[in-house]
């Protein structure tokens, strides 16, 4: 997914080390933004923003739905580009047609997992397809490392057996959980999960001491390690727990996206759809989205690319994770 906001803020998200263990877990509200045009469907983004601009290397956080195709007109994101990350789409229903500079021609149904890999550069696009009426799901960002800012695009496909916990369940889409490991390769150590809560239940999962782990709410009245979450917050804990305790304590199945990795040691400018080390890194991209075939072309997708907004001339100061 693009991030089509006309005016978007350029982001310094500084390299932290690993934190001490803190109680308590740090609660993110999400803030809306309109995905363009008079009748746009509208995400809820919680990553990033001034609180917290990373969970390991996950750096861009969307929720979006259940929306009304019929009223909203859906998703329709003309070819866009990336540089210096993997997006991570992952659905709860409805059904997006996915087009890229790679060559690919694929869709992202409910509980499918669609990776990107966009190091030097890679266009897409995406659309809701005719027979989607309610449209539910996320989009996630990773930010490359240093050595593996550049990679090759490509394009992973990968469908997660639903594990077994006691009171949910689990599809493990990037790395392990509950026994289970996704094949699907990334450049640092990540967790990405869906995890359902049954009513009453308390999930108890075992988790990487090294990790940082963020909670994305999408339904239900859950408590991470005691603290509530409404849907839509996305709750951090920091490294050092070996084990989380998700609780659900309304009356329907709890949902929630799981999201870990170890903190992430370099510092990185996110700007509209590039990250980037540098505003000169930033700058370029943006003039050769303009004048170069540095991300190639998208095939089959009926209008003219997104043109790229306006670069700030000034570089915003760093805006740095609490340690």
């Amino acid at each position: 997914m693009s991030n089509t906001e006309t005016h978007p803020a350029e982001t310094v998200c500084g390299a932290r080390t690993a934190e001490p263990p803190r109680p308590g877990v740090e609660v993110l509200s999400a803030r809306s933004v309109p995905l363009g045009g008079p009748r746009a469907m509208t995400v809820r983004r919680t990553l990033p923003q001034r609180a917290r601009t990373l969970i390991g290397a996950w750096c861009f956080a969307d929720h979006y739905g259940p929306d009304d195709v019929a009223r909203t007109g859906g998703m329709d994101v003309a070819p866009h580009p990336h540089t210096g990350l993997q997006t991570v789409s992952w659905l709860f229903s409805g059904e997006i047609e996915h087009r890229d500079s790679l060559g690919t021609h694929a869709f992202v149904r409910p509980g499918e997992l669609n990776l990107m890999t966009g190091g030097h550069g890679i266009s897409h696009s995406e659309v809701s397809t005719p027979r989607t009426t309610l449209l539910h799901g996320v989009q996630l960002w990773v930010a490359l490392p240093e050595r593996h800012r550049g990679a090759a695009r490509d394009f992973q496909h990968h469908v997660p057996a639903p594990v077994p916990l006691d009171g949910g369940e689990a599809r493990v889409f990037l790395g392990t959980l509950a026994g289970d490991t996704s094949p699907v390769r990334t450049f640092t150590p990540l967790l990405g999960a869906e995890v359902s809560v049954a009513p009453g239940a308390a999930v108890v999962l075992d988790v990487d001491a090294a990790f940082e782990h963020g909670v994305l709410v999408d339904t239900g009245d859950v408590r991470l390690d005691g603290t509530p979450l409404r849907p839509t917050e996305l709750g951090y804990a920091a490294p050092g727990r070996t084990t989380l305790t998700l609780t659900n304590e309304g009356p329907a199945a709890a949902r929630l996206i799981l999201l870990g990795g170890p903190p992430f040691q370099e510092e990185i400018i996110m700007w509209w759809n590039f990250v980037g080390r540098t505003h000169e890194d930033i700058a370029q991209a943006r003039s050769d989205w303009t004048n170069t075939s540095r991300f190639g072309t998208v095939h089959g997708y009926d209008g003219p690319p997104l043109p790229a907004p306006t670069l700030p001339s000034v570089p915003l100061k760093p805006r740095r994770n609490p340690h």
